[in-house]
């Protein structure tokens, strides 16, 4: 459905979840060298529990690699310096929703050179940013909202339970 971009991520345990839900949602999971962690981390295969043989992962040297390999899908960079908020965005499928390094976020000139691309998660303004695994969540599920869902279990399609 979407592509997510990890520019640079230095906590496995936020990478192992992000990759569980891409693997729920049909997701790919792009990460961008350097990566704070290996890929055999016991912490990140822990997060993504048995969710990792579902999920599809490249691993970049750079974000112009992703972007390029990407050509002519939309880019959503997430960033807490964006004045459009997120659900004001329009996402399409295949679309690009690029998050930066937990201790960072995006490199300032990339923000700057793609402005009009920059949108933000709502919240309080003592709050400095929301959970990289978090953050990723809202940005992929709002995308999906405005797609109806296409291709996952959704509204009228939901499994019912029986007791």
């Amino acid at each position: 459905m979407f592509h997510i971009v990890l520019v640079e991520p230095k906590i496995p345990q936020n990478a192992g979840n992000i990759a569980r839900t891409c693997a729920a949602t049909g997701c790919v999971l792009h990460l961008v060298r350097p990566l704070g962690f290996e890929l055999s981390d016991k912490y990140l295969k822990r997060a993504g529990l048995d969710y990792w043989r579902l999920a599809e992962v490249h691993v970049h040297d750079s974000l112009e690699e992703v972007l390029s390999s990407l050509s002519g899908a939309g880019v959503h960079l997430f960033t807490t310096k964006a004045q459009t908020c997120y659900a004001d965005a329009a996402y399409a499928e295949g679309d690009a929703l690029v998050f930066g390094k937990e201790t960072a976020g995006l490199p300032e000139e990339l923000l700057v050179s793609r402005a009009a691309e920059c949108v933000r998660i709502p919240m309080i303004a003592e709050s400095r940013s929301l959970n990289l695994s978090n953050a990723v969540a809202v940005a992929v599920y709002e995308g999906l909202r405005q797609n109806a869902f296409r291709g996952l279990c959704g509204r009228g399609e939901l499994h019912r339970l029986t007791w």
